[in-house]
């Protein structure tokens, strides 16, 4: 097989081919021309940014026939023998292929033969927190002080599972992602090089793609290349990533501000069917609002965004879309991106987190605004008719029939009672709950359902998902009413209700058994039991009309009454 894939093609030969680590190179360079280099270095940092180039560059550099130099010449016979490797005095070793004490033994028992070709003899370990602990104990004394000949380079992914004793041992160079841009850079150079056509928003899609990894970046353009005719294009990299285009995250964005839900559910529900997979979606729509929410605080920073092109559509929802609706879309996708790790249906959680956002977040934003002239009119209307009702009243107090004012509502039930998902609502459970009901019992749970939402999400993230949502409305000494956000969540709760109820019990230290409602039913069931109560004390029977009314408009949560 004579075609070599582009990112063995291009392996760094020199530390100016190793992207977007110059803090490493200069400090490696300077170090080797004043000859004052360590014997042992330890290189840290992700897959893909140049740990394992970069030792073998440093290898050739300090063994280069024109050495003292800070770069290898790549023409001597030490520089071609160490990149072809036909020299024995650097070894690379897999740790993760080499972890037992005997493997360490051979090399410290190597270590003290002189170099046969090269003036210094070159052990490069990668993953070299692969290796045991007795491995990592039969190397100390080595690795401590080695023969002046020899120097020890160990890469890792994983810093953090080797040994204090290793790394105190070792000068430590931690190489970080790339920047997108000098991934876009060093494939261009590539592409030229190659004679390969390629558009920049391709070669951006690309770089964000690799998630700061060269090597990933080089792997991902080499599949576009095959995937493509003449010109790799962005719908190339989309299609071999599992990418979604800026058009349809735009349109998606669009859709959950404008409270359009169907359309929004409809767009998810065609991209899933197109086989894009959901942690990738999200993924991307994080990124694209992070650049809008970016693009909305500082415009002339555009060379920032790592995933949103600065076209009209982008203008245009930037100018539409508030920040902090922005920054509430991004905190429920991220805690949907952690659900969905759990989840067999990740599906779900994407359709929870576009209703939640479509509406909580809005109806959110909404009631913080500032108050319109004609709302202020409409609310001064509603007092008028409602003054001019109460005085009426006074006049010619209705005849109250309580026969028909029971039968209305339970009419109207007759018809919502059953949704659109089967959930039935058990009207009559609830009014015995209601009978029942006390205030402190509610408090009670109240007081704990915050914990409660905690130790069910770390016991159950698909349960935590169905009632994070909703709220305890009505509580007797045996029975929970919990009012839901929508009817979907009511039948989804049902799947999980032993265990839900089992993990309150717990944290409430008594069983209840949760009844769920959905919200607006909810509203409708609490006013009526209300209306149809005797009045128990001369307060509640000279109530004042205006309350009344204003606790139809906007709830008891949000009134405060004062003499």
């Amino acid at each position: 097989m004579s075609y070599q894939a582009l990112y063995r093609v291009w392996r760094p030969r020199t530390f100016g081919d190793v992207v977007g680590q110059s803090h490493i190179t200069r400090t490696l360079q300077n170090a080797i021309e004043q000859q004052k280099f360590s014997h042992a270095y330890l290189f840290t940092g992700p897959r893909g940014t140049g740990k394992t180039s970069a030792a073998k560059i440093f290898a050739k550099t300090i063994n280069c026939e024109k050495a003292p130099v800070k770069e290898p010449c790549n023409e001597c016979a030490a520089c071609r023998g160490i990149q072809d490797g036909s020299i024995s005095d650097v070894i690379e070793i897999d740790a993760a292929s080499n972890t037992s004490v005997d493997d360490i033994r051979e090399i410290r028992d190597n270590v003290k033969y002189a170099s046969s070709v090269v003036p210094y003899k070159v052990y490069i370990i990668d993953e070299v927190h692969m290796i045991s602990v007795n491995a990592f104990n039969a190397l100390l004394k080595t690795l401590e002080e080695p023969p002046k000949h020899v120097v020890f380079i160990l890469a890792t992914t994983e810093p953090h599972k080797i040994p204090l004793t290793i790394i105190s041992r070792c000068q430590r160079f931690d190489f970080k992602p790339i920047s997108n841009q000098a991934i876009v850079e060093r494939m261009q150079t590539i592409i030229d090089a190659e004679d390969v056509k390629v558009t920049k928003e391709a070669l951006d899609a690309v770089a964000l793609a690799a998630e700061g990894g060269m090597r990933d970046a080089l792997s991902i353009l080499d599949q576009a290349i095959s995937y493509s005719d003449e010109q790799v294009e962005l719908e190339d990299v989309l299609a071999v990533t599992g990418g979604v285009s800026q058009k349809i995250l735009t349109d998606i964005v669009a859709a959950m501000h404008e409270k359009n839900v169907q359309l929004a559910l409809k767009m998810l529900d065609q991209l899933i069917q197109n086989g894009k997979d959901p942690a990738r979606f999200v993924y991307d729509i994080i990124y694209f609002l992070r650049d809008l929410l970016l693009y909305k605080s500082a415009p002339s920073l555009e060379g920032i965004l790592e995933r949103a092109i600065i076209d009209d559509d982008f203008k245009q929802l930037s100018e539409r879309v508030p920040e902090p609706w922005i920054q509430h879309a991004i905190m429920q996708l991220n805690q949907t991106q952690q659900e969905m790790k759990w989840s067999n249906n990740p599906k779900v959680f994407i359709e929870i987190a576009i209703i939640t956002i479509s509406n909580r977040y809005q109806d959110k934003l909404e009631s913080t605004d500032s108050v319109s002239s004609e709302a202020v009119m409409q609310l001064t209307q509603k007092l008028a008719n409602l003054e001019k009702e109460i005085t009426n009243l006074k006049q010619a107090p209705p005849q109250v029939n309580t026969g028909t004012k029971a039968q209305q509502p339970e009419r109207r039930r007759t018809q919502t009672g059953k949704s659109k998902n089967s959930y039935k609502i058990p009207y009559e459970r609830i009014r015995n709950v209601l009978k029942e009901a006390e205030k402190p019992a509610l408090k009670e749970v109240q007081s704990v359902w915050a914990n409660f939402l905690s130790k069910l999400k770390t016991t159950s993230a698909p349960a935590h998902a169905t009632i994070q949502d909703s709220k305890p409305a009505a509580a007797s000494e045996t029975s929970l009413v919990v009012a839901f956000k929508y009817e979907i969540h009511c039948s989804l709760f049902l799947d999980n209700r032993e265990l839900v109820e089992s993990v309150l019990t717990s944290v409430l230290n008594k069983q209840l058994t949760i009844i769920p409602i959905p919200n607006n039913a909810w509203q409708e069931l609490r006013s009526e039991y209300i209306n149809n109560q005797e009045p128990s004390n001369p307060e509640q029977t000279n109530t004042d009309p205006i309350v009344d009314e204003a606790r139809k408009l906007f709830g008891d949560d949000l009134i405060e009454i004062h003499d």
